[in-house]
C-alpha cells in the first residue's frame, strides 16, 4: 500500500469512526408534525440538520396531546417547538416520571389570546379591556350566534382553553372551533376585507403580526402565573403564556447522541420565524423549499450546531 493509499485509507477510517459516533442508530429520527406552519418550519428545519449528520428523517403527524404518549413509548423521538400551556396535566407528568427530556427553549418569545380588528373599537366603547365584551357582545354577533357574540376557536384537538374561558367568565359568547389554521386566518381575512366584526383566539410568532394590524383583549393582571382554572369577572387574568420547549423521546439521547447535540444547540427567533411563515402562507412556497433556502443562506447560523455535533 503506497503512502498515498495509507492516508485515504486512514481519512476514511477516521470519517467513519466520527460519524459512527454522531450516528450511533440507523433508525430515522422521527419528528412530529403539528398542524400549523411556524411548527411545520420548526420541524422541517430541524430534519434538514438532522440530514447534515448523515441521519435519516420520518416526519410523522401527531396530535398536541397523543403526540406526548408516542414521545413516552419512542414512536416519536423530537418535538422541536412545544407550546407548553396546551395539554393539561399529561405534559407535566410525562417530564416528572422521566417519560420525556425538556431540552430546553427553543427561543421563541409566544403570545396567545384573542385578537380583533382595530375598527372594532368604535362599535365596543371599551375595548382592548375584556369587560366591554359584557356590553357589546352583539357587535360580535352573527346570524347564528345572535344575541351573543361569536368567538373563533383554536381547532378542537388544540384544547378548549378559549371556550373554558368563557364559561367561567360567564361572557356572552358563543365559541365556534376554527378547524384549522388555514380556516382561522381564512375567517380573518375575510371579515378584514369588508371590515366585519371578528374576535379570534391566536397567537404568534405569526405572519399575521408583520401583514395585519390587530389588537389584543386585555385582561387584568394576574397575581404571579395565570391560573386560568381559577378566574373570575373583575379577577381573570385570561391566559397564561406558553414557553416553547424543545423536547425528546427518553431514549433519544443514547440512540441519537450527535442529533441530541444539535437539539441542545437549535434556536429560532420571532423574527426568524414569521418571515419563513410568510414565505410558506403568503407566497405559496413549499415548507421544504423554504428551509432549503434558508439552509443555504445561513450556514454561519447553523453549522455551529453540527460542529458541535461533532466534537
Amino acid at each position: 500500500m503506497t503512502s498515498t493509499q495509507v492516508l485515504k485509507f486512514g481519512l476514511a477510517a477516521s470519517t467513519a469512526v466520527l460519524m459512527n459516533a454522531v450516528v450511533a442508530s440507523a433508525e430515522p429520527i422521527k419528528i412530529a408534525i403539528n398542524e400549523w406552519t411556524g411548527q411545520h418550519i420548526s420541524a422541517h428545519l430541524a430534519g434538514a440538520l438532522f440530514e447534515e449528520l448523515g441521519h435519516e428523517v420520518e416526519f410523522v403527524t401527531a396530535g398536541t396531546v397523543p403526540q406526548i404518549a408516542a414521545l413516552a413509548e419512542g414512536s416519536l423521538h423530537y418535538q422541536p417547538e412545544f407550546w407548553t400551556n396546551n395539554v393539561g396535566d399529561i405534559y407535566p407528568k410525562a417530564v416528572e416520571n422521566g417519560d420525556i427530556i425538556v431540552v430546553g427553549s427553543l427561543g421563541l418569545q409566544p403570545q396567545e389570546g384573542w385578537i380583533y380588528p382595530p375598527y372594532m373599537n368604535e362599535k365596543c366603547p371599551g375595548l382592548p379591556a375584556y369587560e366591554a365584551l359584557y356590553d357589546c357582545a352583539q357587535a360580535f354577533a352573527t346570524a347564528d350566534t345572535f344575541p351573543n357574540g361569536r368567538l373563533i376557536t383554536y381547532p378542537a384537538d388544540w384544547g378548549t382553553r378559549s371556550a373554558d374561558l368563557v364559561k367561567l367568565l360567564d361572557l356572552p359568547f358563543k365559541p365556534v372551533s376554527g378547524g384549522s389554521e388555514g380556516t382561522m386566518l381564512a375567517e380573518l381575512n375575510s371579515a378584514l376585507a369588508v371590515e366585519q366584526p371578528i374576535l379570534m383566539m391566536m397567537w404568534q410568532p405569526h405572519w399575521v403580526f408583520a401583514e395585519i394590524e390587530v389588537d389584543w383583549v386585555e385582561w387584568d393582571k394576574p397575581h404571579g402565573e395565570c391560573n386560568e382554572a381559577n378566574q373570575a369577572r373583575g379577577d381573570a387574568c385570561g391566559f397564561q403564556q406558553a414557553g416553547v420547549e424543545k423536547i425528546v423521546s427518553n431514549g433519544f439521547p443514547r440512540e441519537f447522541p450527535g442529533a441530541m447535540k444539535v437539539v441542545e444547540q437549535m434556536a429560532l427567533t420571532n423574527r426568524m420565524q414569521n418571515a419563513l411563515i410568510l414565505e410558506v402562507d403568503q407566497n405559496g412556497r413549499d415548507v421544504e423549499e423554504v428551509v432549503d433556502a434558508w439552509m443555504a443562506a445561513n450556514e454561519s447560523t447553523w453549522k455551529p450546531w453540527i460542529d458541535a455535533a461533532k466534537n
